[in-house]
Protein backbone atom coordinates (compact mmCIF):
# COMPACT_ATOMS: atom_id res chain seq x y z
CA UNK A 1 0.00 0.00 0.00
CA UNK A 2 1.40 3.38 -0.96
CA UNK A 3 0.53 6.96 -0.05
CA UNK A 4 -1.02 8.71 -3.03
CA UNK A 5 -1.61 12.44 -3.29
CA UNK A 6 -4.75 13.58 -5.10
CA UNK A 7 -3.53 14.81 -8.51
CA UNK A 8 -6.69 16.50 -9.84
CA UNK A 9 -7.58 20.12 -9.03
CA UNK A 10 -11.18 20.91 -8.07
CA UNK A 11 -13.65 22.15 -10.67
CA UNK A 12 -15.68 25.18 -9.57
CA UNK A 13 -16.33 28.84 -10.19
CA UNK A 14 -18.20 31.62 -8.41
CA UNK A 15 -21.50 30.43 -9.93
CA UNK A 16 -21.35 26.90 -8.49
CA UNK A 17 -24.38 26.21 -6.31
CA UNK A 18 -23.77 22.59 -5.39
CA UNK A 19 -20.63 20.72 -4.43
CA UNK A 20 -20.36 17.03 -5.29
CA UNK A 21 -17.63 15.22 -3.38
CA UNK A 22 -16.29 11.77 -4.10
CA UNK A 23 -13.94 9.94 -1.76
CA UNK A 24 -10.66 9.69 -3.71
CA UNK A 25 -10.00 9.29 -7.45
CA UNK A 26 -9.73 5.78 -8.85
CA UNK A 27 -6.64 4.57 -10.68
CA UNK A 28 -8.43 5.28 -13.99
CA UNK A 29 -9.35 8.82 -12.89
CA UNK A 30 -5.79 9.48 -11.76
CA UNK A 31 -4.52 8.25 -15.13
CA UNK A 32 -7.09 10.40 -17.00
CA UNK A 33 -6.34 13.34 -14.67
CA UNK A 34 -10.05 14.06 -14.30
CA UNK A 35 -12.97 13.01 -12.13
CA UNK A 36 -14.90 9.81 -12.79
CA UNK A 37 -12.48 8.65 -15.46
CA UNK A 38 -13.34 4.94 -15.31
CA UNK A 39 -15.41 4.15 -18.42
CA UNK A 40 -17.85 2.11 -16.32
CA UNK A 41 -18.42 4.87 -13.74
CA UNK A 42 -21.90 6.21 -14.35
CA UNK A 43 -21.38 9.74 -12.99
CA UNK A 44 -21.34 11.45 -16.40
CA UNK A 45 -24.28 9.44 -17.78
CA UNK A 46 -26.34 10.06 -14.64
CA UNK A 47 -25.66 13.80 -14.35
CA UNK A 48 -26.17 14.35 -18.09
CA UNK A 49 -29.54 12.58 -17.85
CA UNK A 50 -30.52 14.64 -14.79
CA UNK A 51 -29.78 17.89 -16.65
CA UNK A 52 -31.21 16.68 -19.96
CA UNK A 53 -27.93 17.02 -21.82
CA UNK A 54 -25.72 14.84 -23.99
CA UNK A 55 -23.06 12.91 -22.08
CA UNK A 56 -19.85 14.99 -22.15
CA UNK A 57 -16.96 13.09 -23.73
CA UNK A 58 -13.65 14.81 -23.04
CA UNK A 59 -12.26 16.80 -20.13
CA UNK A 60 -13.13 20.15 -21.70
CA UNK A 61 -16.74 19.09 -22.31
CA UNK A 62 -16.99 17.64 -18.79
CA UNK A 63 -15.61 20.80 -17.16
CA UNK A 64 -17.95 23.00 -19.24
CA UNK A 65 -20.93 20.76 -18.39
CA UNK A 66 -20.22 21.07 -14.66
CA UNK A 67 -19.73 24.83 -14.67
CA UNK A 68 -22.71 25.49 -16.97
CA UNK A 69 -24.94 23.59 -14.52
CA UNK A 70 -23.63 25.17 -11.30
CA UNK A 71 -21.80 22.04 -10.13
CA UNK A 72 -18.48 22.05 -8.28
CA UNK A 73 -16.67 18.71 -8.06
CA UNK A 74 -13.84 17.53 -5.84
CA UNK A 75 -13.06 14.76 -3.40
CA UNK A 76 -13.05 14.57 0.39
CA UNK A 77 -9.55 13.07 0.57
CA UNK A 78 -6.34 14.94 -0.39
CA UNK A 79 -4.02 12.00 0.21
CA UNK A 80 -4.18 8.53 1.68
CA UNK A 81 -2.72 5.08 1.55
CA UNK A 82 -4.76 3.02 -0.89
CA UNK A 83 -4.45 -0.23 -2.80
CA UNK A 84 -5.51 0.35 -6.40
CA UNK A 85 -8.98 1.90 -6.38
CA UNK A 86 -10.31 0.00 -3.36
CA UNK A 87 -12.22 2.32 -1.01
CA UNK A 88 -12.07 -0.33 1.69
CA UNK A 89 -8.26 -0.18 1.65
CA UNK A 90 -8.09 3.57 2.38
CA UNK A 91 -5.90 4.36 5.41
CA UNK A 92 -4.19 7.41 6.97
CA UNK A 93 -6.43 10.01 5.42
CA UNK A 94 -5.53 13.67 4.97
CA UNK A 95 -8.53 15.67 3.77
CA UNK A 96 -8.85 18.40 1.17
CA UNK A 97 -9.37 21.97 2.34
CA UNK A 98 -12.83 22.91 1.08
CA UNK A 99 -12.67 26.50 2.34
CA UNK A 100 -11.53 28.00 -0.99
CA UNK A 101 -14.52 26.52 -2.82
CA UNK A 102 -16.95 27.46 -0.05
CA UNK A 103 -15.61 31.04 0.10
CA UNK A 104 -15.56 31.53 -3.70
CA UNK A 105 -18.71 29.76 -4.85
CA UNK A 106 -22.36 30.16 -3.83
CA UNK A 107 -22.65 26.58 -2.53
CA UNK A 108 -26.15 25.82 -1.24
CA UNK A 109 -25.83 22.07 -0.80
CA UNK A 110 -23.09 19.49 -0.54
CA UNK A 111 -23.68 16.03 -1.96
CA UNK A 112 -21.39 13.05 -1.46
CA UNK A 113 -21.07 10.29 -4.06
CA UNK A 114 -21.44 7.07 -2.07
CA UNK A 115 -20.92 5.73 1.41
CA UNK A 116 -17.14 6.05 1.60
CA UNK A 117 -17.27 9.76 0.73
CA UNK A 118 -20.10 10.15 3.27
CA UNK A 119 -18.09 8.43 6.01
CA UNK A 120 -14.98 10.54 5.51
CA UNK A 121 -16.94 13.76 5.01
CA UNK A 122 -18.85 13.22 8.28
CA UNK A 123 -15.68 12.36 10.19
CA UNK A 124 -13.31 15.03 8.88
CA UNK A 125 -15.14 17.73 6.91
CA UNK A 126 -18.44 18.26 8.72
CA UNK A 127 -16.71 19.56 11.88
CA UNK A 128 -14.89 22.12 9.69
CA UNK A 129 -17.72 23.17 7.36
CA UNK A 130 -20.74 22.77 9.61
CA UNK A 131 -22.68 21.83 6.44
CA UNK A 132 -24.52 18.52 6.44
CA UNK A 133 -23.99 16.57 3.23
CA UNK A 134 -26.66 14.60 1.39
CA UNK A 135 -25.45 11.08 0.57
CA UNK A 136 -26.25 9.90 -2.94
CA UNK A 137 -25.79 6.31 -4.13
CA UNK A 138 -22.36 5.73 -5.61
CA UNK A 139 -22.03 5.94 -9.39
CA UNK A 140 -19.06 3.54 -9.17
CA UNK A 141 -19.20 0.32 -11.17
CA UNK A 142 -18.71 -1.44 -7.80
CA UNK A 143 -22.27 -0.33 -6.91
CA UNK A 144 -23.82 -2.78 -9.38
CA UNK A 145 -27.04 -3.12 -7.37
CA UNK A 146 -28.11 0.31 -8.61
CA UNK A 147 -29.28 0.48 -12.21
CA UNK A 148 -28.69 3.57 -14.32
CA UNK A 149 -32.36 4.55 -14.06
CA UNK A 150 -32.41 4.18 -10.24
CA UNK A 151 -29.22 6.23 -9.95
CA UNK A 152 -30.64 8.93 -12.21
CA UNK A 153 -33.80 9.11 -10.13
CA UNK A 154 -31.84 9.33 -6.86
CA UNK A 155 -29.45 11.93 -8.29
CA UNK A 156 -32.27 14.07 -9.73
CA UNK A 157 -32.36 16.07 -6.47
CA UNK A 158 -29.11 17.78 -7.45
CA UNK A 159 -30.90 19.61 -10.28
CA UNK A 160 -33.28 21.44 -7.97
CA UNK A 161 -30.39 22.50 -5.73
CA UNK A 162 -28.31 23.65 -8.72
CA UNK A 163 -30.97 25.88 -10.26
CA UNK A 164 -30.18 29.62 -10.14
Amino acid sequence: MERIVHPIPPVYDANARILVLGSFPSVKSREAMFFYGHPQNRFWRVTAAVFGEAVPQDISEKRNFLLRNGIAVWDVIASCEITGSSDSSIRNVIVNDLSEILETASIRHIFVNGGTAAKYYAKYQLPLTGIEAVTLPSTSPANAAWTLSRLTEAWSQIKISAEP
